[in-house]
C-alpha cells in the first residue's frame, strides 16, 4: 500500500478551543459555533456543536449530502418545508435527507444546544436560502 494514500487521522480537539459566534445572516440572531471536524474535501465530513438562546432560529438551507442533528440539550423546534415544525429535545436525532429544505432553533423559552454532522460538496455544506 503507498503511504502517500493514507490519510492522516484529524487532530484530537479540544473541548472550548474554537468556539466562535455564527456568521450574520444566517439566524434571526447570532448563536455559538464551535468546530469539532472540519474537512474541507468533497464528501468530507464537518460537525459542530451550536448553542442558540431562546428564539434563535435558523434560516431556511440546505445540505448536499444531508445533515444529522443530534440535541445535546434543551428545547429545539426543526421544521421541514411545507410541513409543521417538530420539538426536540435532549437525546433526539433527526435527519434531512441531501438537498431538503428546512431550518432550526429554540423554542421561545428553552435555549438549545446540538451536534450537526454534514459532509462537503464544492467547498460547501451548507445552502443558505432567503426566508
Amino acid at each position: 500500500m503507498n503511504r502517500t494514500s493514507i490519510r492522516q487521522p484529524l487532530p484530537i480537539h479540544r473541548a472550548g478551543t474554537a468556539i466562535q459566534r455564527s456568521p450574520e445572516g444566517i439566524a434571526n440572531r447570532p448563536f455559538w459555533v464551535e468546530m469539532l471536524v472540519q474537512d474541507n474535501e468533497d464528501g468530507g465530513l464537518t460537525a459542530m456543536r451550536c448553542t442558540l438562546e431562546p428564539g434563535t432560529m435558523t434560516r431556511w438551507h440546505t445540505h448536499p449530502h444531508g445533515q444529522i442533528l443530534y440535541v445535546l440539550s434543551g428545547v429545539g423546534l426543526a421544521q421541514r418545508d411545507n410541513e409543521p415544525a417538530e420539538e426536540l429535545r435532549a437525546g433526539d436525532c433527526i435527519i434531512f435527507a441531501p438537498g431538503e429544505r428546512h431550518r432550526h432553533g429554540a423554542t421561545p423559552d428553552s435555549t438549545f444546544a446540538y451536534i450537526s454532522i454534514q459532509a462537503q460538496q464544492n467547498g460547501a455544506a451548507v445552502t443558505w436560502l432567503e426566508d
